[in-house]
């Protein structure tokens, strides 16, 4: 009989979003399940960690938690964490720790995007109003920084920082480039402190309290903030042609809701007929849309913008973005956890393609 039981190595090249064979040989199906391991004890400890005494803050902090995820910060963190002593309690405390700032973030991203769902839910704030879904996540914030302040001062600052990032992150995206500021270079900044500054958190954070080589620190925390900046430019490219069957959003959630994207910057950016005016109907569409018409009125200009050389061009800076991680790990020695840093960041960009 023929055994159903997944390899270690194949669930989490799964999880990492690639499917070739990665994890393989003795040592490395060790590491792999090292941490498989290390995800059963990080999930089974977010089910306590998120719980509140509060019925509705129970409720509400478990909601989107409930709703799944990949949990890629976690992995990102465990993965590092072999080049160390592996799985160590700090290093899953640690793991913990940024997978509930990244929850309790969301709660916040959704209220101040106007999203309607998030992993395949209603968005928190549809469900218990702007308030609540605030404060919510105001609470897993909280709690995400009980499980660093067990770990001593870098771990505060650590986490004190990356909140810091986040939130300047997204003051800047509401507020947007002023007119001293390039919009390219500003829009850049966002996403790296927005999401950048987590992933980089995660990788960093699993090299210091795993006691791996301190020299392996600053590569690794570079390698999440590229990660981080060529996630955001890919989903900006997806973005423009997402299925809502899929993602339960229309295509150019952000641009309709008045937030640009780097397609619609790029674009802004050329000086030939076509696109100023395909520029000018998608400005007036959104101001439009902000004085109550259907949001459907952008549909036919962003399908141009989708065909557009910006569109191709944030492909292209997303593929830069990408090599540009990749190049930080040369510090690493070759072996497992490098090939699968790599793998990773290659696969984000072939799935744009």
């Amino acid at each position: 009989m023929t055994s159903s039981r997944v390899a270690p190595g194949s669930r989490l090249a799964s999880r990492l979003g690639f499917s070739d064979r990665v994890f393989i040989g003795p040592a490395a199906r060790r590491i792999a399940q090292s941490i498989e391991d290390g995800l059963e004890l990080v999930e089974t400890g977010l089910a306590e960690d998120v719980r509140v005494a509060d019925p509705l803050a129970d409720a509400a902090s478990r909601y989107l938690y409930e709703a799944g995820g990949k949990r890629i910060r976690p992995v990102l963190t465990l993965l590092a964490a072999q080049l160390g002593d592996g799985n160590t309690e700090a290093v899953i405390d640690v793991a913990k720790a940024l997978e509930i700032t990244h929850l309790g973030s969301l709660y916040h991203d959704d209220v101040m995007d106007g999203a309607d769902r998030r992993r395949g839910v209603p968005a928190a704030h549809a469900v218990w109003g702007n308030n609540i879904a605030i404060l919510t996540g105001d609470i897993l914030f909280s709690r995400a920084s009980q499980l660093m302040s067990r770990l001593g001062e870098r771990a505060i600052r650590l986490q004190a920082d990356t909140f810091e990032r986040l939130v300047l992150g997204q003051m800047h995206e509401t507020l947007g480039a002023q007119p001293d500021d390039d919009p390219i270079e500003f829009y850049i900044q966002v996403l790296a402190d927005k999401t950048g500054s987590l992933i980089a958190a995660a990788t960093q954070g699993g090299v210091i309290f795993s006691n791996a080589p301190a020299e392996y620190e600053e590569p690794l925390r570079v390698y999440g903030e590229k990660i981080g900046v060529a996630f955001q430019l890919l989903d900006d490219v997806i973005d423009l042609s997402a299925k809502p069957e899929d993602t339960g959003k229309v295509p150019g959630t952000d641009l309709r809701a008045g937030v640009p994207t780097m397609p619609y910057l790029l674009l802004k950016a050329e000086s030939d007929a076509a696109s100023v005016e395909l520029a000018a109907r998608i400005d007036d569409g959104v101001a439009r849309i902000a004085e109550g018409a259907d949001p459907a009125i952008l549909d036919g200009p962003l399908t141009e913008l989708r065909d557009h050389t910006g569109t191709q061009k944030t492909l292209a800076l997303a593929h830069t973005w990408t090599q540009d991680a990749i190049d930080a790990l040369a510090p690493l020695p070759r072996g497992t956890v490098r090939d699968a840093l790599t793998r990773f960041a290659e696969t984000l960009v072939e799935r744009s393609s």
